[in-house]
């Protein structure tokens, strides 16, 4: 794996957690926490926009897990395998319920339309929220568990280093711990707690990757600062 794809990977966790912070202030600015059928057509603009930065930054997370995947599996070949896939695995589910006004507009546009059965479209309303918590839920609890896998191998490698490595475990556990309070309560406002948890994975590896870009040595004199091995 090259300078330039470490480089890149690194500015894409970054981006991705610095866009997640600003999701979370648009939301809180601009869109607010009624998720209502009766409000949806005066923030349906915001909630389209939202949606659409959230998913955003569930593909520029991509590249990190990647990264790490190739990065890690010469000293931990199993753990960076592992996490590596978990993780996507997460992202994946949480990117499958990302859009959710898709459906909600829809609905929405009926609900208000003169003569609906309202009655049957709030109810409507509620599976397609139900579908989208359970993706959410689902991807949270599956997340973490990539990012404590990740950690693992990064304690065993020299490029890493175990601060790094008990960081992402850490985080990783207060992840898992959210989702299982999600568990018991897919409503709870504590997966604030786990996303906050992913951005601050996110920021530390990726600016731990772009500082790997930046070794001033290249060829097998750059691999060795990364897996550990002699470059002669």
């Amino acid at each position: 794996m090259s300078q330039q794809q470490y480089r890149w990977s690194g500015l894409a966790g970054i981006a991705g957690g610095v866009l997640f912070i600003f999701v979370f202030i648009f939301v809180g600015v601009v869109v607010g926490a009624d998720t209502s059928i009766a409000t949806f057509p005066d923030i349906r603009a915001g909630r389209t926009v939202e949606n659409a930065l959230y998913l955003a930054v569930l593909l520029l997370w991509v590249a990190p897990f990647l990264a790490l995947g190739r990065a890690l599996r010469e000293t931990s070949p199993a753990a960076a395998a592992y996490g590596s896939v978990v993780g996507i695995v997460g992202l994946g589910i949480l990117a499958a319920g990302a859009l959710p006004h898709a459906a909600s507009a829809s609905i929405a546009d009926l609900y208000h339309a003169p003569g609906a059965d309202q009655s049957a479209l709030a109810a409507a309303w509620q599976v397609n929220q139900g579908i989208m918590n359970m993706l959410l839920v689902t991807g949270l609890a599956i997340l973490p568990i990539g990012v404590i896998g990740l950690g693992m191998a990064m304690l065993r490698s020299p490029g890493f280093g175990t601060g790094i490595g008990r960081t992402s475990v850490a985080l990783g556990v207060v992840g898992v711990v959210a989702a299982v309070v999600l568990l018991v309560d897919p409503l709870s406002p504590i997966a604030v707690v786990g996303f906050l948890a992913l951005i601050a994975f996110h920021v530390a590896i990726g600016w731990r990757l772009y500082a790997l870009s930046r070794v001033p040595a290249d060829g097998a004199a750059w691999a060795a600062a990364i897996t550990g091995r002699s470059a002669g």
